[in-house]
């Protein structure tokens, strides 16, 4: 039976950070934490001021480690979702066995020769994210295959195509820097798109083609899945931040304002809201006494047009993938922007392909009492610990010790007693002391009696008779005797 451990996930996002922590045993992954916080220096998914950036995530790990009696060592963070381009890179490898069957590692070798191999402009200015692999060609015999096939057969050569993402290297280095201030190591810094789709998406769906749409504060991503292979990923720099602006600069209400409306009344289409498009809003200012009147109609209205901007601006992103007319399974609308009311029949009505929710798969973890792990704001978490338990070796922390209870015998003898204290059943009586302790004394002396009245009578007799007369005395003694009887 192996070993258990835990990892520790924190997706930094423009809004929150959201810190879990699972338990793994074997193939069981169970979530024993999750809590979202407020983050700050955190924008369009990229860490632009480490230093302040650190604060939440810091006193979120406190948090974590207080409740759960741990120590958090490192943790799964997961990289900017924006200004991410993704090219296209190849690589060939020669093989020294050719009678052998192609095996998985030399498949990992071919995709780390694509990777070293990609010509980067600028590495101070630019890193690879991550590859995904395409195609595979082995010989002449078997062309554009996959690796699940392309694993196990012979051949001289083999050749592979993959998808290189490529983004800043500064939002990386930030990362660092944020995680040294608090002083905790990166266990591993993950291409998010995949692990997303690892939380949310069945196997059916990324084989007959889906678009994946994360909503998140600051941005909103695509992901395109097509043979069970991630075939497109880009991003645009709108999410449910720029809605809260919305109604932040059209209603004269601060952020915090606008972000609790939008939570509580906000939804799309207002023409399909019945009887809530009627109600009116009212926000009492407790500073000055007065009040405003928001109508929830008009709050849908504000709300839909920048909706309608998101939902084009994705639109246009698959239909400029060339993967348009292959989506048999629609879209999959997650990120915490999924919330909004409506949002998912509006882009259903301008895009008409199916769409539908996308929360974290149940069936890949358990989660009883941790609240939080089934929204749709939860998926970058939980996808980021799907994909870190695959690695056998990755524990992120170490129990706290506890404290040892060292329980004392009061028979047993204390160190300073020169002499063992016998053992006695009422050596735990706080009256008990032993005896050892009690300074040794003497025989006590007895008291003499005062003769009693027969004593006295036969004393008189004695003197009556005189000492020579000892056997007069005798008989008169026995007379006596039978007299008493």
């Amino acid at each position: 039976m192996q070993a258990e451990r835990y990892i520790a996930a924190a997706d930094l996002g423009s809004s929150k950070i959201a810190l879990s922590v699972a338990k793994i045993e074997g193939d069981d992954i169970q979530i024993i934490y999750y809590k979202e916080t407020p983050s700050d220096g955190i924008r369009n998914s990229y860490v632009f001021n480490p230093k302040r950036a650190a604060g939440p995530l810091r006193a979120a790990i406190s948090e974590a480690e207080g409740e759960l009696n741990i120590k958090i060592l490192q943790v799964v963070v997961g990289l900017p979702r924006y200004d991410v381009r993704q090219e296209i890179a190849s690589a060939r490898m020669e093989r020294s066995d050719p009678a052998s069957c192609i095996t998985r590692d030399e498949i990992n070798t071919l995709k780390s020769i694509a990777i070293d191999s990609y010509p980067i402009a600028d590495e101070s200015k630019e890193e690879i994210y991550g590859a995904v692999a395409q195609s595979f060609s082995a010989d002449e015999e078997l062309v554009c295959a996959n690796e699940h096939d392309v694993v196990g057969v012979t051949a001289d050569a083999i050749e592979g195509n993959f998808k290189v993402f490529v983004g800043a290297q500064k939002a990386v280095s930030n990362v660092d820097i944020m995680l040294n201030e608090v002083g905790v190591a990166p266990a591993r810094k993950m291409f998010l798109p995949n692990t997303v789709a690892r939380a949310v998406l069945s196997e059916a769906e990324k084989e007959n083609g889906v678009a994946l749409v994360e909503i998140g504060a600051g941005v909103t991503s695509l992901t395109i899945y097509r043979g069970k292979i991630l075939r497109h990923y880009s991003a645009i720099p709108f999410g449910g931040r720029s809605i809260t602006t919305d109604i932040k600069y059209e209603c004269g209400f601060n952020e915090q304002l606008a972000e609790n409306i939008k939570l509580a009344f906000g939804a799309c289409m207002p023409d399909k809201l019945q009887s809530l498009s009627e109600k009116i809003i009212q926000i009492n200012d407790e500073e000055n006494g007065s009040y405003e009147q928001l109508p929830v109609k008009y709050l849908s209205e504000v709300i839909t047009c920048r909706a309608r901007e998101i939902i084009e601006a994705v639109l246009w992103q698959i239909q400029d993938s060339g993967y348009a007319d292959k989506l048999r399974n629609g879209v999959v609308l997650t990120g915490g922007g999924a919330n909004l009311v409506n949002i998912a029949n509006l882009l259903k009505e301008m895009s008409g392909y199916t769409v539908r929710i996308g929360y974290p798969r149940s069936q890949a973890f358990s989660a009883i009492g941790c609240s939080g792990t089934g929204e749709t704001s939860a998926v970058a978490s939980i996808g980021m610990i799907l994909e870190a338990k695959r690695d056998q070796r990755l524990n992120c922390i170490e129990e706290a010790p506890r404290p040892v209870t060292v329980q004392q015998d009061a028979a047993a003898p204390e160190a300073e007693t020169v002499e063992a204290a016998p053992e006695n059943l009422f050596a735990n009586d706080p009256a008990y002391e032993p005896e050892v302790l009690r300074p040794k004394q003497g025989p006590k002396k007895q008291e003499p009696k005062a003769p009693g009245k027969f004593v006295t009578w036969i004393r008189k007799q004695t003197k009556k008779v005189g000492e020579a007369a000892e056997g007069a005395f005798d008989s008169t003694m026995g007379g006596l005797f039978d007299d008493m009887k």
